[in-house]
């Protein structure tokens, strides 16, 4: 009870800062609402005597009327937004799409905490740390970073650059009220309104506290950096910055200082002569190869979070958002795009039938038709009109139709597919995402269907299945034991059984005396399936 009227308190709090900005419901529909929830806007709305004015959003599109209040709710409505960016399938494509501009530029906080936190996470004063500290030079909800220089060493004989990114003080406790008071809400939600169950709002909430605790130990943003930077290191035009482990720790990142030119920063990209068509698809081929080939990707790689170095290649920093996909779901994802490119449908949905996306109650070419549907309108506009994420989305809302379950795994890839389109065509405004994104997809494919690579899929089930069968020789000990257990416990009068009680006890004494061969049999023949799959 406690913490429903805690978090109840909280939420009147959020809703009414919502409602004074005219964020809580798009102002078009106030028309068509019932007289007592317009009543209990107009009481939301009153200017209380300590609280400062609401600013006149009335001209103001519904996505700028949300940023600004979901700005003044603070760090964790800041997360929330651009989280439900992520979640076009929950608020729409277009505000999904307009939420990716969400601004998350609070003022910095004072110099000395920032020090208070360094020398608090290394025991160390910060003197002993680097030669030089700067003020902040960039703020975010989360942290703000300083430019440093560290000591000289061995194989830095005048020191090294670097950028030193320090974690927000007081920002743990209060993502974790905020946090607890969306959890609340979302278990109420899936609780009492039964169609939202489909869009599973609690495991909603836990992505969102999963990802907060990620970016929030910047120890786990330099494993995902040292992770990325070994998957990319033989890659060209893409590259991730060294960590500086030894000043790294839970609140405090410390990694290479980069001197490349902002990816926002277009005319200065083209005054340094970098070729921007060129930039435009390494962006997109280096993102799906990243998601394709090693199902680990950068899930938060706007403009602020990509350079360009003096040679063109991209470097990414920021990495407290990163996406996964396991092979099941790369396959999905490439042979969805390869689908629609070569307009094979009926593939596209065998593939949502194969990855159990879609209940196998459903029809395959019912299916296949309604996918049709989001592809042929594609074909014949100019490309730049075409957006990969945008048919990703479209997807999706017509496999809600045939009750295909939230992915949030793919909703994120989505999400930053639209990011990463934007970043393309930035750079290039006519850049064509699909001829950037079909070799990438076609010479992934032709490596799964090499016979090397189904050999070692094969051998990695017929290891599954060898682990398998290996427990069976102990489940059987199990059965054996529970049963002469059983007959221990039984009194001199003994007990009755129901004669099919009986006869399934004789069935199973029999199948255990021939039990294990069988199995070995089943074994040989999985396996002589897979080799003949083979070829």
């Amino acid at each position: 009870m406690l913490r429903a009227f805690r978090n109840l308190t909280r939420l009147v709090r959020a809703g009414r800062v919502l409602a004074r900005h005219d964020a809580l419901f798009p102002l078009e529909l106030r028309g068509e609402m019932p007289g007592i929830v317009l009543f209990l806007l107009t009481v939301a709305k009153l200017r209380l005597p300590w609280e400062e004015a609401a600013p006149d959003a009335g001209g103001a599109e519904p996505a700028a009327r949300l940023a600004i209040a979901l700005e003044k709710l603070g760090p964790s409505y800041i997360k929330l937004g651009q989280f439900l960016a992520t979640r076009a399938d929950i608020i729409g494509t277009e505000l999904a799409t307009d939420l990716t501009r969400l601004q998350d530029k609070p003022p910095p906080f004072p110099m000395a905490e920032a020090r208070t936190i360094i020398v608090e996470e290394f025991g160390r004063p910060v003197e002993e740390l680097f030669t030089a500290l700067s003020e902040p030079v960039a703020a975010a909800s989360i942290a703000q970073v300083h430019k440093a220089r560290t000591h000289p060493d061995a194989a830095h004989e005048s020191g090294r650059d670097v950028a030193v990114k320090v974690l927000r003080p007081g920002i743990e406790a209060g993502f974790a009220r905020d946090l607890d008071s969306f959890f609340w809400i979302a278990e109420t939600i899936d609780r009492v309104y039964a169609p939202a169950r489909r869009l599973r709002p609690v495991e909603t909430v836990q992505t969102l506290a999963d990802s907060v605790k990620l970016e929030m130990d910047f120890r786990l943003e330099a494993a995902a950096m040292s992770e990325m930077a070994e998957n990319v290191a033989s890659d060209k035009g893409f590259r991730v910055p060294a960590v500086d482990w030894e000043r790294t720790g839970r609140h405090v990142l410390t990694l290479e200082w980069i001197d490349g030119i902002p990816a926002s920063d277009v005319p200065a990209l083209i005054a340094a002569g970098h070729d921007m068509k060129k930039l435009a698809r390494q962006v997109i081929q280096s993102f799906l190869t990243h998601a394709l080939r090693d199902g680990f990707f950068h899930a938060d790689m706007h403009q602020g979070n990509l350079f360009v170095d003096a040679d063109g290649t991209l470097v990414a920093v920021d990495f407290g958002i990163m996406g996964r996909l396991d092979a099941t779901q790369r396959r999905m994802m490439a042979e969805i795009l390869y689908g629609f490119v070569q307009r094979d449908y009926r593939r596209v949905a065998e593939m949502h039938f194969e990855a159990g996306y879609v209940p196998h109650t459903k029809s395959i070419d019912t299916f296949a038709q309604a996918l049709r549907s989001v592809g042929e309108p594609i074909f014949g506009r100019p490309a730049r009109d075409v957006s990969m994420g945008r048919l990703l989305a479209q997807l999706f809302q017509v496999t809600e139709q045939f009750d295909m379950k939230t992915r949030p795994e793919l909703i994120l890839l989505q999400k930053t597919m639209v990011v990463i389109e934007g970043v393309a065509r930035n750079f290039d405004p006519d850049h064509n995402i699909w001829d950037s994104a079909e070799p990438v997809l076609k010479s992934w494919m032709i490596e799964r269907l090499a016979p090397e690579t189904r050999l070692e899929e094969a051998a990695a089930g017929a290891r599954e299945l060898g682990r398998i069968v290996g427990h069976l020789p102990e489940l059987l000990d199990r059965a054996e034991r529970t049963a002469r257990l059983f007959s221990e416990s039984i009194d001199e009068e003994g007990i009755k059984l129901h004669p099919s009680s009986t006869e399934a006890l004789a069935r199973a004494q029999n199948r255990r005396s021939y039990g294990t061969p069988v199995v070995w049999a089943v074994a040989g023949a999985a396996a002589a399936v897979l080799l003949l799959k083979l070829f």
